[in-house]
């Protein structure tokens, strides 16, 4: 076996890594788990669930961020320890093993360093996504479930905790419009470039004459900001209508009026959910998002940046920032950034990182 010499990769990774720490700032990390575990100890946490659910879900996405990077840490030495013992044994499977872990470790940095960019105002925060179907029919409907399965795959592959809101669904086949949530720490600085149009093209299961058909689905995606109960949404401003919960077909899912529409009349934003068994829980949380919006709206007319965050966003041609094409070719590719892959069907299982990350730069870029 030919002597492995990694000394100039390990170098190049040790300064990345000495760079992520640094933006990262592990002091402050430890600081905030030090604060969020006494807070976690109190006695009377749980006296206020809203509150301790908070706290703990905060601290727990704190020390798994933590967790990463020391173990980038102790892997980098390990490293080059199983260089070492490659060389001094002449193993070629263990050299195999090292060029493995160099790899690895590699990925993994790239991934904290596409994190690092995310620097915006409410990037931290998590992340909540609402699909509409557009122009297309009935293969809209479809393709908007099928954006949402996309997004949960995502989501579940990454130990990301999800909570589905709302969801309309569609007569025939698909979903009209959905609302879900993704609590992870940067959910929506990651997330935040899948907002826009985006375009199916196949062969309609849809079309009895088997033609090729054109889609469209809106994904928005906005912040779910604490700081949102600041903004005052005075009663006579909105209006709630309360409904039954219910899933394909019509289907009854609870025997008492618990989902709730909240419509805020100055501006015309309608936030509906029933994912509670309440009517008082779904107007709770109804009203966050209302105001989230709400909050999001007033910071961009004071910035004059209407479409930085969630913009205008029409689900229809010559807006799609990307196209799923499934006839008659195999291939998915982001209009923005032109990283595409061939193999659409590993995508709307979830496979999305490439795209995300691909759009972050992009994002960083573009505001240069």
């Amino acid at each position: 076996m030919d002597e492995l010499d990694f000394s100039e990769d390990i170098a190049a990774l040790r300064s990345t890594f000495a760079d992520i720490r640094s933006v990262v700032g592990v002091e402050r990390l430890e600081a905030a788990i030090v604060d969020l575990s006494e807070q976690a100890g109190a006695p009377d946490l749980w006296d206020d669930t809203d509150k301790a659910q908070k706290v703990t879900s905060a601290l727990s996405h704190r020390q798994a961020e933590l967790a990463k990077i020391t173990s980038i840490a102790s892997r980098l030495d390990d490293l080059e320890i199983m260089v070492q013992l490659a060389n001094e044994e002449r193993d070629a499977a263990a050299g195999a093993d090292a060029q493995a872990e160099l790899a690895s470790i590699r990925t993994l940095l790239g991934e904290l360093e596409v994190q690092t960019l995310l620097n915006g105002e409410w990037d931290s925060h998590p992340a909540v996504i609402t699909i509409r179907a557009g122009a297309g029919g009935v293969d809209a409907a479809d393709f908007a479930e099928m954006l949402q399965r996309m997004y949960l795959r995502w989501a579940e592959q990454h130990g990301y905790p999800t909570t589905i809101m709302d969801t309309s669904y569609a007569e025939e086949a698909g979903i009209k419009s959905t609302t879900f949530e993704i609590d992870a720490p940067y959910a929506f600085g990651t997330l935040s470039v899948e907002a826009g149009t985006h375009r199916l093209v196949r062969m309609s299961p849809f079309n009895s004459a088997g033609k090729r058909q054109t889609s469209f689905a809106a994904v928005e995606v906005i912040p779910l900001i604490e700081e949102a109960g600041a903004i005052d949404v005075p009663e006579s401003d909105i209006r709630v209508d309360v409904f039954r919960s219910s899933g394909p077909g019509g289907q009854s899912v609870n025997t008492t009026d618990s989902a709730v529409r909240l419509t805020h009349l100055p501006t015309g934003l309608v936030v509906s959910m029933q994912n509670e068994k309440s009517q008082i829980q779904n107007r709770a949380a109804a009203m966050r998002v209302l105001q989230s919006r709400l909050l999001i709206m007033q910071r961009e007319q004071e910035a004059a940046a209407k479409k930085e965050l969630a913009g205008v966003i029409t689900a229809s041609w010559g807006d799609q920032m990307r196209s799923y094409v499934l006839a008659p070719y195999q291939m998915v590719k982001d209009l923005r950034t032109e990283f595409e892959v061939n193999n659409p069907s590993n995508v709307f299982d979830g496979d999305l990182d490439g795209f995300i990350n691909a759009g972050i730069k992009w994002r960083k870029r573009d505001k240069q």
